[in-house]
């Protein structure tokens, strides 16, 4: 009799794509859409050599003086000392310049194209993270993370959530201050192995960051990157509205720490609840520091100074960019030059020196584990570039303007932020965004009496309702570092897309009649 006859069949199920394979259809209905969309673009201004510079759709550029006489002529509505002192760096559309364009459809080989020039120009994040994870796994090869861990959670049992709060919180306020986002992958290789310790998964560990990070931003209070270029660019001040995005930001932080304390509960008590449960084990095996070797959990004086170096090295990070504005060069170097401290302690010593050999090694596979999560980065900005080159973004943009003109304040603002909420998928830089479509969505609140500043706060509630979401976005990188499913983090991630879009709109509403 066959053996196999009686076994029960295996059932078909549907599977969710991974990263590569959700960029990569992206990018090819991107090209897709190039043939179908009409092209068009607005006038582009920037500064440059003590002039202002408008390059028209026909690529005709023109000169003009730097001054406000300038902007006003030109409808732009914006301090000419942002331009001067940097504040504003991308082009900004000039309003009322739209024209069609003839057709630009991207080749096919534009898909392949736009991968590599997507990543060559994200090559500074990459470098960044290739440090990052030399960086790391030079100080799991030399013990500390282990011997650190074991204290930790000795210390920390039954009060295991109290990190996940201070995480959190410290997230959160690094998002509304200083737009703390592609940093925060450096996070995650230090807090993936606590959580497993402490009987978390993976979910948990992004929402605790990632999350966080993000409703900080999308309730940005003084956040120079968003918040506040996007005011420039509006011709309005950072200040006005603050109120509002302060109360939106208390009210959502204490909103997502009880969704994450309800979630964190559950799969502490019943670890089959988590969203992410067929993957425990995978999951576990790449970040638990449990081994079958048998390690020295000493917590050694050498292990302590390697560990506060390390903590020392994300200190000096957030100081760098709040204070210094670093951008990713120089994180990358500070962590550089932890990363040889922490090597040469590693390497010398009489009963636990690893040797030259070992130490380099191990830099060098902390570093390729992270390739992965690099050339999602890129990847994802190559889809933006197909967009761009096939000028459809401003089409969509202009359309968009269109279908908001003259409608009622509190419709008006609603739809304003759904709009958002879509070129947020096209667009996902939120500096980006905000110089491309600021001069000409916030112009239309003079039209229906409103003030421009809720403009602003629209775009960061629809913007980062889709960051969430959107593969073009950090979503991808996040995913693919902890190796989690996409269709699992929707799952997750969906109640706070939904509490955003209600939330912010509501608050969106009372700003309109208050205003």
């Amino acid at each position: 009799m066959d053996a196999t006859a009686n076994q029960p069949k295996k059932k078909w199920k549907l599977k969710m794509p991974g990263a590569f394979t959700i960029l990569f259809f992206l990018t090819v209905i991107s090209v897709f859409l190039t043939w179908f969309v009409p092209a068009g673009s607005y006038s582009k201004l920037s500064y440059s050599n003590d002039h202002l510079q408008v390059v028209a759709p026909s690529g005709k550029k023109t000169v003009y003086p730097a001054t406000q006489a300038t902007l006003k002529k030109l409808n732009v509505k914006i301090d000419v000392d942002q331009f001067k002192s940097g504040a504003i760096s991308k082009p900004v559309s000039v309003p009322g310049t739209y024209k069609r364009l003839k057709q630009h459809p991207m080749s096919l080989y534009s898909i392949f194209t736009s991968m590599v020039n997507g990543t060559m120009q994200a090559v500074d994040i990459m470098i960044f993270i290739f440090v990052l994870g030399g960086l790391i796994g030079v100080v799991k090869a030399s013990g500390a993370f282990e011997s650190g861990l074991e204290a930790l959670t000795k210390k920390s049992k039954g009060k295991e959530f109290i990190l996940i709060f201070m995480v959190a919180v410290l997230l959160a306020f690094g998002g509304t201050l200083c737009g703390i986002e592609e940093e925060a992958v450096a996070f995650y290789p230090i807090l993936a192995p606590v959580f497993i310790a402490m009987g978390y998964d993976s979910i948990v560990v992004v929402g605790a960051i990632f999350l966080a990070s993000s409703i900080g931003t999308t309730f940005s209070i003084i956040n120079p990157f968003q918040v506040v270029i996007a005011s420039n660019a509006a011709g309005t001040q950072f200040t006005q509205g603050m109120t509002g995005r302060i109360v939106g930001f208390t009210v959502a932080v204490i909103c997502l720490l009880f969704y994450l304390h309800w979630y964190a509960q559950k799969v502490q008590k019943d670890p089959s609840f988590s969203y992410t449960y067929e993957d425990k084990e995978k999951f576990d095996e790449m970040w638990s520091m449990d081994s079958s070797e048998e390690k020295d959990l000493t917590f050694t004086i050498k292990k302590r100074i390697i560990l506060i170096l390390f903590a020392a090295s994300f200190i000096i990070m957030i100081w760098g960019v709040m204070a210094k504005g670093w951008a990713f060069p120089e994180m990358a170097s500070s962590f550089l030059l932890i990363a040889v401290i922490i090597m040469f302690l590693t390497c010398f010593g009489h009963k636990d020196g690893l040797g030259e050999y070992q130490t380099t090694e191990a830099f060098s596979n902390g570093a390729a584990s992270l390739v992965g999560v690099s050339l999602i980065i890129g990847l994802a900005r190559g889809i933006n570039n197909i967009l761009n080159d096939g000028y459809i973004s401003d089409t969509i943009l202009y359309q968009s303007s269109e279908l908001v003109r003259h409608m009622s304040g509190s419709v008006f603002i609603i739809m304003m932020m759904l709009i958002f909420f879509v070129l947020g998928f096209i667009v996902p830089s939120s500096s980006g965004l905000a110089v491309l479509a600021m001069p000409i969505m916030a112009p239309l609140a003079d039209t229906v009496h409103i003030p421009r500043y809720i403009v602003v706060t629209a775009y960061q509630f629809g913007q980062y309702a889709m960051l969430f979401l959107a593969p073009t976005g950090l979503v991808m990188a996040t995913l693919q570092m902890l190796d989690m499913k996409y269709s699992h983090w929707v799952r997750f991630v969906w109640p706070v897309v939904a509490f955003v879009l209600i939330f912010g709109g509501g608050i969106l509403v009372m700003e309109v009649l208050i205003g």
